[in-house]
């Protein structure tokens, strides 16, 4: 093997390793730490952010990259090509930020999410605001880094998804608030004839947390390489593809937030499980962006786990847990409630129509922030005005409104886009390969889900980062990025479910 690049990967190795320990410790903040640990936690957290960082960005890994690639290396289609390429292309994005930066942030951070916690606790925004100040001017300062960006948040949008610009999702939001806002209205004029009423009701703790591992083992979650825990968030983390955490959280009188949290965040998981372990620890083990990531969770918690197929499977299961919860009740009628629509408050637990909606909201209200329009203090009322101006509704306090996502609290400004932009490939890469599998809802209705699988992992995990979002929706689906088979979805979906013309 090349002696430069036997460095570069171990180089690699390390700054992977630190990465996963970085990870270990955040996921323990988000899961089981003490209140009281914050200010530690911080600063071993920027620590590490820092080392990781600087490792990454040095001299040493430039002056390898730039050997490699003198040697002809990074232009082939080779695994070392590939790795040196992929590693290029993040090493120059990285080379923007500073390690001040990072280890400012990474600090920040964690103080900022215990105060959110707090801030949800007591539903009480202003707990949160003089941290948000702050999480926002780190955001702003990390988007003006990109010498290319018309703008910070242009600038902080390229480090999730590289392949967008603003203006594309202006054009994106647009083309689906222009169905998706009066379908909602269709629909919510005869929301009521499917019941919901019985699904507030005692869901036994020990109970929920069996049907969590249930369902999440049915699609294939790995408990061998994987653990479910509770948080307040549900979120996934991965220390490495053969080490990958999922959360949720247990609602006593609502069985199905958790439920659908768990699925969402296993279909993260199974992505993680699926990268190319050739590729381990280096940046070709990833997914070439946020909302390819998110197109995995979506799909299965969505177009899998809420089809009438999955419904016919895991019912009985469910029954079996629930018996006197669910006694009169039929897979029927838990498909067309777990598929209800209407205005909500939650994006975490809006259908499938309202949801981009949510996004759309906090879509808005980021350009505010950031172009100075809207000053911290007044979010608050301003999410009121936009809940409203969307939804028909407001939210009745600040948690169910402002406080509601953990994204702001570590900086997670222009992350959003992503879920909407994961609904729209996850339709696409379903259509494919329902066209590639016909007999899908056959093999759903049995409980076996592995066919599904396969194909994602052959057409989507496998290639890791080799291809940006836009190249590996061409490629896997025949198609090119586009709403096309998302708006089909939900139109036949629910102009079926809701009998609308």
């Amino acid at each position: 093997m090349n002696s430069d690049y036997q460095r570069l990967l171990d180089l690699l190795a390390e700054v992977s390793d630190l990465n996963a320990a970085s990870a270990v410790l955040n996921w323990d903040e988000l899961t089981y730490m003490p209140e009281g640990g914050a200010r530690a936690r911080g600063e071993q957290q920027a620590t590490l952010s820092r080392l990781a960082h600087e490792a990454f960005t040095s001299d040493q890994m430039g002056a390898l990259l730039s050997s490699l690639e003198a040697q002809g290396v990074g232009a082939g289609d080779e695994p070392a090509d590939q790795v040196v390429h992929e590693t290029r292309i993040q090493y120059d994005r990285n080379r923007l930020v500073p390690s001040d930066w990072v280890s400012r942030h990474t600090a920040a951070a964690s103080q900022s999410y215990q105060s959110w916690a707090k801030a949800r606790d007591q539903k009480e925004f202003s707990i949160f605001s003089p941290d948000l100040k702050t999480q926002l001017a780190l955001a702003k300062e990390l988007g003006s880094y990109v010498p290319t960006a018309a703008d910070p948040y242009q600038g902080l949008l390229f480090f999730h998804e590289p392949d967008f610009t603003v203006e594309e999702l202006d054009r994106l939001f647009s083309d689906l608030a222009g169905f998706l806002s009066p379908l909602l209205a269709e629909i919510s004029a005869g929301s009521d004839r499917v019941d919901r009423s019985w699904t507030s009701q005692d869901w036994p703790e020990a109970d929920q947390w069996r049907a969590f591992r249930l369902g999440t083992e049915a699609i294939g979650f790995d408990y061998d390489h994987g653990r479910l825990d509770p948080t307040i968030h549900p979120f996934e983390t991965s220390f490495d593809r053969d080490d990958v955490r999922i959360t949720t959280r247990i609602i006593p009188d609502d069985l199905f937030s958790g439920f659908f949290g768990s699925l969402h965040e296993a279909g993260h998981g199974l992505y993680e499980r699926g990268l190319p372990e050739a590729f381990r620890r280096t940046p070709m083990a990833q997914a070439p962006s946020s909302g390819m990531h998110e197109s995995q969770s979506r799909l299965w918690e969505n177009l899998v786990g809420r089809s009438p197929a999955f419904w016919q499977f895991f019912f009985p299961r469910l029954v079996a847990l629930f018996p006197s919860q669910l006694k009169g009740r039929s897979a029927e009628d838990v498909y067309r409630t777990v598929n209800w629509s209407g205005p909500s408050f939650n994006r975490t637990e809006a259908d499938e129509v309202s949801y981009n909606l949510h996004v759309i909201l906090r879509f808005r209200l980021e350009r505010r922030l950031f172009s100075g329009e809207l000053a911290v203090d007044d979010l608050p009322q301003a999410w009121r005005q936009e809940s409203r101006a969307l939804f028909g509704v407001e939210p009745k306090d600040d948690l169910t409104g402002v406080l509601q996502d953990v994204h702001w609290s570590f900086g997670g400004f222009a992350a959003f886009p992503s879920y909407t932009l994961g609904n729209v490939i996850a339709a696409q890469l379903m259509a494919k390969a329902r066209q590639d599998l016909p007999t899908l809802d056959q093999s759903f209705s049995a409980g076996d889900f592995a066919p599904l699988l396969q194909w994602l992992r052959s057409n989507v995990h496998q290639h890791g980062a080799r291809y940006t979002t836009k190249q590996l929706v061409q490629r896997a689906s025949g198609q090119p990025f586009g709403i096309g088979a998302y708006r089909t979805y939900i139109e036949d979906k629910y102009r079926t479910l809701y009998g609308l013309r």
